[in-house]
């Protein structure tokens, strides 16, 4: 019989650190369009303006989930054990406020950086993101939360 690591250790079984695949991706994105292949991201005199109000939403919401969890006294270590099930603030539209933040973030640094590269790993981060970081947090907010999670879940989407 398998063990269900996220129940016996009272924490995720997360994979990869989440933020680390964005930072891959901006890094690679701007390597990539500064040497050997530019792909242009140019929407004219709105691209730095739009990058930077994307990049001020992603912030914002990181920092509202963040400061969520500090009042409710939970952690927001992607390898720690959540102590409670946090619902309210971002956590109402979002399952992953944080993760959603991110998202704006790269959109925002592609823009500001003029290139689509990190726009192009987008569906790697997500393959890496769901299967390596969320699937492991859900299974244990489940385990841990039982009937509250999975009707939250029902409540509430994934992304938005």
């Amino acid at each position: 019989m398998e063990r269900n690591l996220d129940v016996d250790t009272g924490r995720p079984r997360t994979l990869i650190l989440p933020p680390a695949p964005y930072a891959a991706a901006m890094l690679g994105g701007w390597w990539l369009d500064r040497n050997p292949f530019p792909l242009p991201l140019d929407l004219g005199v709105l691209t730095r303006p739009l990058g930077w109000l994307a990049v001020i939403i992603g912030l914002g919401l990181m920092l509202w989930a963040m400061w969520t969890f500090t009042r409710h006294r939970t952690t927001v270590n992607p390898y720690g054990g959540a102590s409670t099930l946090c619902t309210g603030g971002p956590f109402q539209f979002s399952r992953n406020p944080i993760y959603l933040g991110d998202w704006f973030v790269l959109a925002g640094v592609s823009m500001l950086l003029h290139t689509f590269w990190p726009l192009i790993f987008a569906p790697l981060i997500w393959i890496m993101l769901r299967f390596g970081v969320i699937r492991h947090e859900e299974a244990h907010l489940e385990a841990k939360f039982g009937d509250d999670y999975r009707a939250y879940k029902t409540q509430v989407r994934r992304w938005i």
